[in-house]
């Protein structure tokens, strides 16, 4: 019986993380390796914004996240403050900080980032 409850609890949850992402984007990484600094490793990705309007949602890393515009326009919010930006431009998130990027249009958007962050941490928290 406790075998079912513990298998069932985590049917339930995965379900529930399936529907709580969000729609229209997505991100691959593409590499992940240590680097010199102890307890910080670098990790490489690539994130698409398939719709105008298409947004990752507030979320937080245990780093720094610096990025690179491929495509597309997108709206980073930083503590309330908002800046676009435009392919070929790049940003920067400074650790810790609660954001957001939401595709501004008129098509899709996608970026490469570079995450230096706590090894063995989430890449990323959502923030309510």
């Amino acid at each position: 019986m406790r075998k079912w409850s513990f298998v069932t609890g985590l049917f339930v949850l995965a379900a529930a993380a399936v529907g709580a992402q969000q729609t229209g984007f997505s991100r691959t990484v593409l590499q992940q390796v240590d680097i010199s600094v102890p307890g910080r490793e670098a990790v490489t990705a690539r994130a698409e914004f398939s719709a105008v309007g298409a947004s990752v949602g507030r979320h937080t890393h245990f780093g720094e996240e610096v990025g690179y515009v491929q495509e597309g326009t997108l709206a980073v919010e930083i503590d309330g403050v908002t800046k676009t930006v435009k392919a070929g431009e790049a940003f920067i998130i400074p650790n810790g900080k609660p954001h957001n990027a939401t595709n501004a249009g008129p098509g899709k958007a996608s970026i490469v980032v570079t995450y230096i962050v706590e090894k063995g941490k989430p890449l990323a928290t959502p923030v309510k």
